[in-house]
């Protein structure tokens, strides 16, 4: 199963690392484990929260027992962030296969990913949201950004793609893709 969450990447793989352990060696409820990330990270709400335990555990950085969350006893390597990536995120596969398809004169932004994988939106967020676009543009944006943070693409900047009036960051597959 892949799960939809995609926070905001931090900037370093140390920062994801301060993310995980803010999850409990011992296990916790939900809420508990929500509450202990909020004060440890800075979170606003709930719902950050919860989508970050939600993310580590698709990332295999935290896991849920019959007890509650608990932090899983594995470091967060790019190896094992770029693993979790393609196993326990909704549209990671795609994503990658648009950026082998990207070049530096042609990179992928995040609207162009958007539109490649507009169909694979889940119905019930389309449904429930009636800001979804804008929404899984924004997870798009995140999501490129996570790529890049593990080295699974590379941030083309607008003077390299020789269009100069993009503005936005674009990306391409990096040698680990």
């Amino acid at each position: 199963m892949r799960l939809k969450p995609v926070p905001e990447p931090p900037d370093s793989i140390d920062d994801l690392r301060a993310f995980q352990r803010a999850v409990p060696l011992v296990p916790g409820s939900t809420d508990d484990c929500c509450a202990r990330l909020r004060e440890r990270r800075g979170l606003a709400d709930r719902r950050t929260a919860n989508d970050w335990l939600a993310f580590l555990r698709a990332l295999g950085l935290a896991r849920e027992t019959p007890r509650g969350f608990v932090r899983a006893d594995a470091e967060p390597t790019p190896e094992r962030v770029r693993e979790g990536l393609r196993d326990g995120v909704l549209l990671v596969p795609e994503a990658l296969a648009a950026l082998r398809e990207a070049s530096p004169s042609d990179p992928l932004t995040s609207d162009d990913l958007f539109a490649a994988t507009r169909e694979s939106v889940p119905r019930h967020d389309r449904a429930r949201d009636p800001n979804w676009e804008s929404t899984w543009r924004e997870r798009a944006d995140r999501l490129l950004r996570w790529l890049a943070l593990v080295d699974l693409a590379r941030p083309i900047e607008a003077d390299e793609t020789g269009d100069p009036d993009e503005r936005s960051v674009a990306y391409v597959a990096s040698d680990t893709a």
